[in-house]
């Protein structure tokens, strides 16, 4: 088998074993199975991309609760709402240039999987890193797992 057949074998698996995890705790399965796509998405490897994945993701959550509450500020206007919405994505991508920060589309993910929440950042958080973990998880496992089957060479003395 090779490594992509592993890789997909374990992300099956914990896919699975995600979706009962989120329901068992009440979380949004959805927002969970971003921070694993935003894992696998990451071109930065490693515990480096796990925590520049990591705080991309939780600062977009923090910008979307700013976009929400800070639109509020000026109910009767919604061209506030869009300006707030212009500055707060440019922030997004200006922070990039901070390692932890670095990983532009795992920030959209965040504030976009708030804003599919309705702002429910309590449930959207914990989804999020725990989809994270398991995204770590698959990728990790299904490489042991391809590492463990590759056949080993002998060489004979000569």
């Amino acid at each position: 088998m090779n490594t992509q057949l592993f890789l997909a074998l374990t992300t099956g698996i914990l896919s699975g074993l995600w979706a009962w995890v989120a329901v068992s705790l009440g979380l949004p399965g959805w927002v969970g199975f971003l921070g694993c796509t935003a894992w696998f998405a990451c071109p930065v490897p490693g515990f480096k991309g796990l925590l520049t994945t990591l705080g991309s993701l939780c600062s977009g959550v923090f910008w979307a609760e700013v976009i929400i509450h800070g639109s509020t500020l000026a109910p009767y206007t919604e061209v506030a709402g869009y300006l707030m919405t212009g500055v707060v994505a440019f922030i997004m991508c200006s922070q990039a240039r901070h390692t932890l920060l670095a990983f532009v589309p795992g920030t959209f993910i965040g504030a976009c999987a708030t804003f599919g929440a309705q702002g429910d950042w309590r449930h959207v958080l914990p989804a999020l890193i725990l989809g994270l973990a398991f995204g770590y998880a698959m990728k990790w496992s299904g490489q042991w797992l391809a590492h463990r089957r590759q056949p080993v060479s002998y060489q004979t003395p000569e």
